[in-house]
């Protein structure tokens, strides 16, 4: 049986740098990958319009609530792209009746990187230094400083268009030019930083989403729906990117529908030898033998195989002497926000469907602490320019219908509204012990694998930011200048997933006894184990996390070929 020098599980947006690095510094590389090959000519549909598919957008209701009823509740998961999220039927979990987890998944090459939200924003040490600093958890082992290389080797990459505002608590990067704001946008930015001196800053998304041509790929056209599969490869993903380059190093052997039920260990080696994989069509039971392995399968998958491959050293879950493996489960919590109208812009336009909206900075907890709450919260938004059914938000017309029938209702429809600022936040999540994954031995998935139960809930600490979130909207909507200011989110959040940001589970910190990996993502037990998506995570601050999860990939799997140079791995 062939042995190769690195096994890769998953190939979403950690899985894909992983095979990337590890082949381009001459590793052969064997990528696991649970889920289908995609042809971006035939799977993706960013630019079919409601009329090109049956249900014009809005899907078999039926089809949708017997096949997906979690994934359903994903914004980007719609008639055009519905298959590029796992069925649920086959892919069950479980939770407490009364703590749902919105659990929204993908399972194709590529993995969630094909229909990702395209936002990434570094971290800093405010994020980095905060468990240190209020005694929460344990520490991060490392600090911007560390990362901050990384960070840079993977905006050069990937491409990041972005604008620099020399922010402590949003350090910047290496950005290609911003996408322009619109009026609206400008307009709020302006009376932000007037009205709060600097302490609020408003600034277009950093988003890996390309503004001109960029290693071989082309700018954005600004058609729109991004989650529905990019042709001209101007947004980041594994398809687009990294995987192209694993390719032409001629390292790399990409295994599609290949279910991982749980990785082989040899006591008398203190390694992992390989992985038991179930073909997703045949159903075969297959064996492949590695080195090293890196777990990148998402952060719940790959805590799920880890549990799964309990043994007789490992009773409770391999890699799990700490006994913290599972645990400390977070995301962030999402869900409110307000929405106003401006007044005095009626001669302006909208040009485009820009794919990216503006992020306002945490402000929170910065110079003074909050009595409510720790850490902080951060908003993301846009102002456009609405139809007469604003866009098909018929608020801005009180509910009412545009007048007419026939032609008098086609003339109306073609009247422009007004600007509309919309602003949702999204809280940090601090880590409890008591959210957390297990495994249910009682329920199998499609291919016989026992599936995750999913225990999480919000805490006082996210519970106090959320209702805090709607207000603060509110209030900067209406020192800005707007009107017809209203608040939107349920009195109760949704539940813990809905954010899609869900990290934690097999922590990184410098004591085996707390802590699952060490600094280098590698694993206190079992040195040839990396485990480097979402997983590792310590602590989970509010901005979207991807970026944060690649450099560190980047940096382990140099570290990995580092060591087995030295013949320490």
């Amino acid at each position: 049986m062939k042995i190769y020098d690195a096994m890769v599980i998953g190939s979403g947006m950690t899985g894909g740098w992983a095979v990337k690095e590890l082949t381009e510094k001459g590793l052969e590389v064997l990528l696991l990958e649970a889920g289908r090959n995609i042809d971006p000519n035939v799977d993706y549909s960013e630019h079919l319009a409601p009329y090109d598919v049956k249900f014009r957008g809005l899907g078999d209701r039926k089809f949708m609530d017997e096949n997906y009823p979690i994934q359903k509740q994903c914004y980007a998961c719609r008639e055009y792209n519905h298959y590029f999220f796992v069925n649920d039927k086959e892919n069950p979990y479980t939770t407490p009746p009364d703590k749902p987890f919105l659990y929204f998944r993908g399972r194709q090459v590529g993995g969630r990187s094909i229909m990702w939200g395209r936002q990434v924003y570094r971290w800093s040490d405010l994020d980095f230094k905060a468990n240190e600093r209020e005694g929460i958890s344990i520490p991060w082992p490392v600090s911007y400083q560390e990362i901050e290389p990384w960070y840079n080797y993977v905006e050069e990459f990937i491409g990041v268009s972005g604008a620099k505002e020399g922010l402590d608590q949003l350090t910047d990067g290496k950005f290609l030019p911003p996408m322009q704001m619109s009026a609206g946008e400008r307009l709020m930015r302006e009376k932000l930083l007037r009205h709060w001196r600097g302490e609020r800053v408003l600034t277009i998304g950093r988003c890996a989403i390309l503004t001109r041509d960029h290693k071989g790929r082309a700018a954005c056209h600004y058609c729109g729906p991004c989650e529905h599969g990019c042709i001209t490869r101007s947004y980041f993903s594994t398809l687009n990117s990294t995987l192209p380059a694993a390719q032409a190093t001629s390292k790399l052997t990409l295994r599609p529908n290949s279910v991982v039920r749980h990785l082989f260990y040899d006591p008398k080696t203190d390694r992992i030898t390989g992985a038991s994989v179930i073909d997703a069509v045949t159903f075969k039971e297959l064996e492949f033998r590695a080195k090293v392995v890196f777990l990148c399968a998402s952060t719940l998958e790959s805590t799920r195989i880890l549990l799964n491959s309990a043994n007789s050293r490992y009773p409770n879950g391999l890699a799990n002497s700490s006994g913290v493996l599972g645990h400390y489960l977070m995301d962030h919590i999402p869900g409110s926000g307000a929405v106003g109208t401006y007044e005095g812009l009626e001669d302006v336009r909208d040009i485009g469907k820009r794919p990216n909206g503006i992020y306002i900075a945490r402000f929170q907890n910065m110079r003074t602490s909050s009595s409510k709450y720790l850490r902080g919260y951060a908003f993301q938004g846009e102002s456009t320019r609405t139809g007469l059914l604003g866009g098909f938000h018929l608020a801005t017309l009180g509910g009412q219908y545009p007048p007419g029938f026939g032609v008098q209702f086609k003339e109306a429809m073609k009247q422009l509204g007004p600007w509309q600022m919309g602003l949702g936040g999204a809280g940090e999540c601090l880590p409890h012990y008591e959210n957390k994954v297990e495994i249910n031995k009682n329920l199998v998935d499609k291919w016989g694998i026992p599936v995750p139960h999913i225990t999480a809930t919000w805490h006082e600490n996210e519970l106090a930011m959320y209702s805090e979130i709607r207000s603060v909207a509110a209030e900067m909507l209406e020192a800005c200048g707007c009107k017809n200011i209203g608040t939107w989110g349920d009195a109760r959040p949704s539940p813990p997933g809905k954010g899609i940001h869900e990290m934690g589970t097999a922590r990184m910190g410098s004591d085996p006894k707390t802590s699952v990996l060490n600094k280098w993502n590698q694993s206190h037990d079992i040195k040839n184990l990396f485990v480097t998506d979402g997983s590792f995570m310590v602590s989970s601050a509010c901005q979207n996390p991807s970026i944060t999860y690649m450099a560190f990939t980047a940096r382990a799997a140099n570290y990995a070929v580092e060591q087995m140079k030295k013949g320490d791995l």
